[in-house]
């Protein structure tokens, strides 16, 4: 019996992925059940990315230990988890250890899938599993929001349905992940999670300061619209179809999707940089249209940023990767991703404070001027001072023996 490939670990990937944002759509039936404000929205939300920071601090490389199937079977069940607090949520507690749930499957998924992906991708193959690995995880955190509009809006029990489909989804990715080949032979050793802090090396940190900003800025975007879109949508451009909700919010991942497997083209030197402009481009977007109540113009900022976001994202990626030493460089692509998801929540949060004073639209704008102002800073930096390659290593000349010096020969004896 043939057991799946990195097709069906994209699967896993996806489906545990979609998790994360399937409650995008229905916060604001959140609010009017329990009747909280944006602010509590945003808050909500930021949980799961501390979640995610926590795993990645404390179990960032535990599948190389424990092996790759155990560690995506735990996360699935912690999705599991996250999916029944919603589906039977008494309150706000339920909603926070939810989201927290959701955060610690994101954070063993995003390092266990994307390697097991890559790792059963057969020879000649790396760089179609490589973009599997980058659409499933993209892809799968916007369909969440796409699947869950879609069913709170045409099917019964809006809060209820998508958290049961999902638990559906769930168990036949368990059933893949269980029959998916094991890549790692287990230590044997006990587990020991042990905090592994931030590190980055010295040489690195002229490419890792700008890398890290333009993955801040790129994420809060992304936060923007995982946790506040729908509420931009309905009250502030007065439309009330979650599925279309749902749709805008899987517009901008699909857009850095794209934007990622857009970087063989664009090189990587252009990457990050050109990323930067075509993020503010679409910040632009997305502050014309709270200005103006216009819903094309959201979506047109939508794609922009998430397009910006992707190039610059895997831009960054692969230049801290190629400037980092081997034996850091693990550490350090970790403290990149905290960095980045520090993005996907404090500007969120900021937003839901703001919104308790100066209102929605507002709070947007002043957003939106501050990530744009950091994601041109940083392009216009990196355009004076781009990332330098790594000089490739030197190889040792290697050691000359000493010539032997012949013994001199003895004139013949005379007799």
């Amino acid at each position: 019996m043939s057991r799946p490939g990195y097709p069906a670990a994209a699967a896993v990937f996806a489906i545990g992925m979609a998790g994360t944002t399937l409650p995008t759509p229905l916060y604001g039936l959140y609010r009017e059940e329990l009747g909280f404000s944006e602010l509590m929205v945003t808050v909500v939300f930021a949980v799961y990315a501390l979640g995610v920071i926590a795993t990645l601090l404390l179990a960032g490389n535990v599948s190389d230990e424990t092996g790759r199937r155990p560690v995506l079977l735990a996360a699935l069940g912690f999705s599991a988890a996250s999916a029944l607090c919603f589906l039977f949520e008494g309150g706000l507690p339920a909603l926070f250890a939810g989201r927290l749930l959701s955060g610690f499957a994101a954070g063993l998924l995003s390092g266990a899938a994307t390697v097991t992906v890559m790792e059963l991708a057969p020879p000649g193959r790396a760089a179609g599993a490589g973009l599997a690995a980058t659409a499933a995880n993209m892809g799968g955190l916007g369909c969440g929001p796409l699947l869950a509009g879609l069913l709170a809006e045409y099917a019964p029990w809006p809060l209820r349905l998508p958290f049961v489909v999902h638990l559906a989804l769930i168990a036949a990715a368990a059933v893949l992940t269980w029959l998916l080949p094991e890549t790692v032979t287990s230590s044997g050793r006990r587990l020991r999670l042990r905090p592994q802090g931030l590190a980055v090396p010295p040489q690195v940190r002229g490419v890792f300061a700008p890398s890290a900003l333009a993955a801040f800025a790129g994420f809060s975007l992304l936060g923007l619209f995982t946790a506040v879109a729908p509420a931009f949508v309905a009250d502030t451009l007065d439309v009330h179809n979650l599925a279309l909700a749902g749709l805008v919010v899987f517009s901008v991942f699909l857009a850095s999707t794209a934007g990622q497997a857009l970087m063989g083209r664009v090189g990587e030197r252009r990457a990050l940089p050109g990323g930067c402009f075509v993020l503010v481009a679409g910040l632009v977007l997305v502050a014309a249209s709270l200005l103006l109540a216009s819903l094309p113009l959201l979506v047109a900022g939508a794609l922009c940023g998430g397009l910006g976001q992707g190039l610059a994202f895997r831009g960054a990626v692969t230049a801290i990767s190629a400037a980092a030493p081997p034996e850091h460089r693990a550490a350090t692509v970790s403290a990149f991703f905290v960095i980045a998801y520090l993005g996907i929540s404090l500007p969120v949060v900021g937003v839901g404070a703001l919104t308790l004073g100066i209102g929605l639209r507002n709070a947007g704008l002043t957003f939106a001027g501050c990530v744009l102002a950091l994601a041109l800073g940083v392009g216009l930096h990196l355009v004076r001072r781009p990332p330098a390659r790594r000089p490739p290593a030197r190889r040792r000349p290697a050691r000359r023996r000493p010539a032997r010096r012949r013994p001199a020969r003895r004139p013949p004896a005379r007799g």
